[in-house]
């Protein structure tokens, strides 16, 4: 088992760290960033990313999963001062048992694995972490692929995003891109390979209601900005546009519900169509 260090002031390193909570660039630079609670990074170690170090406080009994964890991972073991844990933990009361220092992958469409049933999610600029994780949270429950995040957006590892994907995060591959660019050069050589993806976007006037649509073939699912919407440039290059229909006083629904409500659709259509072909 590695040797132990420990932090017990805001040193150089617990600064490093603190900053991959608010400074994106930080983050980016150093190729990592922060993961609390027990599911996460269960996750984050089933799944095979890099664990750099974990933070833990030596004072406390810990439960039989920290222990576990400390003793199986691969990884720098730091304990910590309970009240530095916290700040990290960005809790008022109390510190969270363990803080993962995670390596972030790259950001590599080739990631983004596509089939025949492919069903992947791309955010256009998405303005709230919290969105981009409830996302892909709802991508992982309903059977997606993949998700993108695309042009200049809130950050998948921003430890609210994080937070909000509960884990899921860890087991759906989610990539940032520049813009529809570098997305429509790998959805071109999707197609040329024979997966013949369909770029369909929300809108709410969309070419047909959602539950109309065929979403059992290939689709690449495109939901627009929390304000604007689809961009120009996305709403051009969709292939189809489906809606929700809706009664009551909304006019619309926000990004990640409106993600959610389609992916849900997509699920119920495939699995429907898996039973019919039995």
């Amino acid at each position: 088992m590695p040797a132990v260090q420990r932090i017990t002031s805001r040193n150089a390193r617990f600064q490093q760290w603190e900053a991959l909570l608010t400074n994106r660039k930080k983050r980016s630079q150093l190729r990592e960033f922060l993961v609390q609670g027990v599911r996460p990074i269960s996750l984050a170690v089933e799944y095979g990313w890099p664990i750099n170090a974990l933070l833990y406080d030596d004072r406390r009994k810990l439960s039989g999963w920290a222990q576990e964890l400390l003793r199986t991972t691969r990884a720098e073991r730091i304990a910590m001062a309970p009240g530095l844990l916290a700040e990290l933990g960005e809790k008022t009361e109390g510190a969270p048992e363990v803080i993962a220092v995670v390596g972030m992958p790259a950001d590599d469409l080739g990631r983004i694995e596509v089939g025949p049933d492919f069903l992947g999610v791309l955010f256009d600029r998405p303005t709230t972490p919290g969105n981009i994780g409830s996302i892909i949270r709802s991508a992982d429950a309903f059977g997606a692929h993949g998700m993108i995040v695309s042009g200049h957006a809130a950050d998948v590892y921003d430890p609210k995003a994080v937070r909000a994907t509960t884990g899921s995060l860890f087991s759906l591959p989610s990539v940032r891109v520049p813009g529809p660019n570098e997305v429509m050069a790998w959805v071109e050589q999707q197609r040329a390979a024979g997966h013949p993806l369909v770029l369909v976007g929300t809108d709410e006037k969309g070419d047909a209601d959602v539950f109309d649509f065929d979403l059992t073939q290939p689709v690449l699912l495109l939901v627009g900005n929390e304000t604007t919407g689809l961009s120009s440039t996305w709403r051009e290059l969709c292939d189809f546009t489906v809606s929700i229909p809706m009664t009551g006083a909304a006019s619309s629904l926000n990004a990640a519900n409106a993600a959610t409500a389609v992916l849900y659709e997509a699920s119920r259509q495939r699995i429907a169509a898996g039973k019919r072909s039995r």
